[in-house]
Formats: C-alpha cells, sequence, structure tokens
C-alpha cells in the first residue's frame, strides 16, 4: 500500500468510529471496485431504489449496477412535464433504498451537503426506507468551516459546468456567494445524528470520487 492509502485507510477508520457516535453505520472500501462490491451486496431484487445527482456515483455506474440486480430503478430524469417530474420526486421518496454521496464530510462524522432543489437533501433526512452514502476520502474535512469552503471551492463550482448553470462560479471556477437563477447553493443540511437506527449507512471510498 501506497503512504496516502495507508493514511486514507487510518482516517475513514476515526471517520467511521465517530460515526457510530451518531448512530450510523459505516463500511470502509479501499478502493472504487470495492465499493461496487458492497453496494452489490445491497441490491435485492424486487427492492425500489433511487439515487440523487450525484458524480460519484455515476462514476461506480450505479445505475447499470442497479438495473442489473433486478430492482426497480427510479429515473429521477425520466419526465416530460412538470407534473411528471413531481410524481418522480414523489416515488423517490418512498424508494426502499436511496443512494446519494456527501458534499462532505467532517472527522467528527457530520455529514454536510448543499443542494439547489432540495430533493436529495429532503431524501436523506426523511423518507426512504434505508439510506447509502457512496463518498470518495477526498471528501472528508477536518471540521464543518472547513466543509463549507470545500463545498464553495471544490464542488459548486464544476458541479455547476456539470449541469451547464449560468452562475457565476461556472464561469469563473469562484463561488460569488450568488443568487442567481441557476443557484444550487440554495439548502445547506449537516446530519449529525441518526434517528433511526440502521436507516442511514455510509461507505467511504479510498479513492478521490466525484467532485
Amino acid at each position: 500500500m501506497t503512504p496516502k492509502e495507508i493514511s486514507y485507510e487510518h482516517t475513514a477508520r476515526t471517520v467511521l468510529k465517530n460515526m457510530e457516535k451518531r448512530n450510523f453505520t459505516g463500511s470502509y472500501a479501499p478502493t472504487a471496485d470495492a465499493a461496487v462490491e458492497q453496494i452489490k451486496a445491497l441490491l435485492t431484487p424486487g427492492l425500489t431504489v433511487a439515487n440523487g445527482g450525484s458524480e460519484t456515483l455515476g462514476e461506480l455506474s450505479f445505475r447499470e449496477l442497479v438495473e442489473q440486480a433486478g430492482c426497480d430503478y427510479i429515473d429521477r430524469a425520466a419526465y416530460t412535464t412538470p407534473q411528471e417530474k413531481r410524481e418522480i420526486y414523489a416515488r423517490t421518496t418512498l424508494s426502499d433504498l436511496f443512494f446519494l454521496s456527501a458534499n462532505a464530510i467532517t472527522v467528527a462524522g457530520e455529514l454536510v451537503n448543499v443542494d439547489g432543489a432540495g430533493n436529495r437533501v429532503a431524501c436523506l433526512a426523511h423518507g426512504p426506507e434505508r439510506v447509502v452514502v457512496v463518498a470518495g476520502m477526498n471528501k472528508v474535512c477536518k471540521d464543518l468551516p472547513s466543509a463549507i469552503e470545500r463545498i464553495k471551492v471544490h464542488a459548486a463550482p464544476p458541479n455547476c459546468v456539470r449541469l451547464k448553470l449560468n452562475t457565476p462560479c461556472s464561469v469563473t471556477g469562484v463561488c460569488a456567494d450568488c443568487h442567481s437563477e441557476g443557484c444550487i447553493c440554495c439548502n445547506t443540511v449537516i446530519t449529525r445524528h441518526n434517528r433511526t437506527p440502521g436507516r442511514i449507512h455510509v461507505i467511504l471510498v479510498g479513492e478521490e470520487l466525484g467532485f
């Protein structure tokens, strides 16, 4: 193992131990391939599975994993009208398994997410029976201020580019604390405790994934 891989594993062990105090369950996957195997183990045929927007899950070919497992996948983009969009998002809140990544995770074990429409963080907080957070170790930060800073510097600008949004950061690469029409920094949610035992599971991956 390289020094970086060893360091990631040590840090992950600390974060996961702190998450236990917050009633989260968690596991460590040293590689993306190992993370895929952990995800596959959670996918039972017949389960209704949904996900929030996530570059990390895309890098892991998440949709293909769900379909190959024989699950009922809720495609959050399969709408043509505003009413169909509302219906799909309503189904998502009732899914058996909801997957997402995190914009940042503190060493103390807090999940930090900033959302535009809020549908992703809404499902993290309430609705789906079980929630699985998959995050690369590049998302781990010292504390809450550094987590928010990470999101402004490393997550929001490339996500706005990915989503083709007309925001200042999509042009300059730097957060302008904007109130533009396409702003994705509308809802900040810090998940500091899991109230329902067994509901939120976190997979930390010893690679850099997502933004």
